[in-house]
């Protein structure tokens, strides 16, 4: 079975600063995958890499055995195109820490947005399917209300209907649960583990080792822009191997 996600050493700097010190990992489909870690440890950027929102400077990575961003002829790798990375994009979903909803488009319209635009879907088509997945995250009220007429935890609800509107084969979460008031988190939470629990394959970069707990089926630490230590979330964080994630642990849990 192809994994949904590979990365073969990759990295990736800005200017000086060297984010990513060659990453390797695979995601299975249908996994809920967690990546942890302190600030600053690279996390983020690497989700970012995932959808060519950053390009890396070295080594591979692959999305459902496609190479994100480039294309390889020979040993030369070349760039692709905006298009054709737009193309790739349609199947990866991303939900970030703040919501990016259009403010001046009611929830409605913000999720049926892409798949008009993007997709070329009929607006009926579009708005059914919106109806739908509001429903699905419990906002099926809410569907004419603007973003600043919704709380935090309901725009990301929104902004995650929004991300599964396009049928992505693959979701990115960044922290979605950390610009929230600490009540409003666990709605979020719960809509992601009906999503896991659909199989939809997950990246969820988290402070929630709870959810990563209950929900997640493998888990990654990082360090300094390094994979410190891998496995399954119980066995990681109820006992970790390296004096790092102790370190880490003892604070957040």
């Amino acid at each position: 079975m192809t994994a949904m996600v590979t990365a073969e050493g990759v990295h990736k700097s800005f200017g000086p600063t060297h984010v990513l010190k060659g990453i390797d990992l695979e995601v299975a489909p249908r996994e809920v995958f967690c990546l942890v870690g302190p600030s600053g440890s690279g996390k983020s950027t690497f989700l970012r890499c995932i959808n060519h929102l950053e390009k890396i400077n070295a080594g591979r990575l692959y999305v459902d055995g496609h190479l994100v961003g480039y294309r390889q002829q020979g040993n030369k790798l070349y760039e692709l195109k905006d298009k054709e990375v737009a193309a790739q994009r349609k199947d990866i979903g991303m939900v970030f820490q703040r919501f990016n909803l259009f403010p001046h488009m009611t929830a409605l319209e913000n999720v049926m947005e892409a798949p008009v635009q993007v997709k070329r879907e009929s607006k009926a088509t579009a708005r059914e399917r919106a109806k739908r997945l509001l429903d699905r995250v419990g906002l099926a009220d809410k569907a004419s209300g603007y973003p600043t007429q919704l709380s935090g935890g309901q725009q990301q609800r929104v902004a995650i209907a929004r991300a599964l509107a396009m049928e992505p084969k693959l979701m990115l979460f960044d922290e979605p649960t950390s610009a929230l008031d600490p009540e409003l988190v666990g709605e979020v939470l719960d809509v992601m583990r009906d999503l896991a629990q659909s199989g939809m394959t997950m990246i969820v970069v988290t402070h929630e080792m709870g959810f990563a707990r209950e929900v997640g089926d493998a888990l990654v630490f990082m360090d300094d822009g390094a994979v410190v230590e891998s496995g399954h979330p119980r066995d990681v964080l109820t006992n970790p191997q390296h004096q790092r994630t102790k370190a880490f642990l003892s604070k957040v849990l």
